[in-house]
């Protein structure tokens, strides 16, 4: 059976389902079938983290750019795009938690996880549009933890437009 996991995972898995389905738990190959588990559990939060990166890093950009760049021209341009990522990271978090809601007992930790990722990718992204004669962003440039909950972050059509008119 072990072989078989590692030459055929899709008839592995249906021959696991069989057993498991037929009572025949003598059969099962755990050792395979308990890292399978795990793994997928695993696959699940980082997609979570996934999502959440995404969405902070976005949020992060239009703050900045609503907060500190305020060019309206380019803000109304730019942000518009963006909204379409914050959208798109909701629905996916909102998705896989409708799917898992095992998941939603690890928001919180997937959400200090992937704060520093999102972070570090709104840094990058907006120094490529800074000028080189302007300071660049750097770790001190958005706060250390995540400065919204959850909830705000999951808040439907909310984003830190600043005052900012789309």
């Amino acid at each position: 059976m072990s072989n078989l996991y590692e030459t055929d995972y899709h008839q592995w898995l249906s021959n696991q389902v069989a057993l498991l389905r037929n009572r025949h738990f003598d059969q099962l190959d755990l050792e395979n079938l308990l890292e399978d588990l795990e793994l997928g559990i695993e696959s699940k939060v980082d997609n979570l983290e996934h999502f959440l990166t995404n969405l902070i890093l976005h949020l992060l950009k239009c703050d900045y750019q609503t907060s500190v760049l305020r060019d309206t021209v380019a803000t109304k341009r730019v942000i518009n795009g963006w909204l379409n990522s914050i959208d798109n990271a909701r629905d996916g978090i909102n998705k896989l938690l409708r799917k898992n809601h095992s998941l939603e007992q690890r928001v919180e930790d997937a959400l200090v996880e992937s704060y520093p990722d999102g972070k570090n990718g709104a840094i990058r992204e907006m120094n490529r549009h800074i000028p080189t004669k302007c300071p660049k962003l750097d770790n001190s440039s958005f706060p250390d933890t995540c400065p919204w909950s959850y909830e705000k972050l999951m808040e439907k059509d909310w984003y830190p437009l600043n005052g900012v008119e789309l």
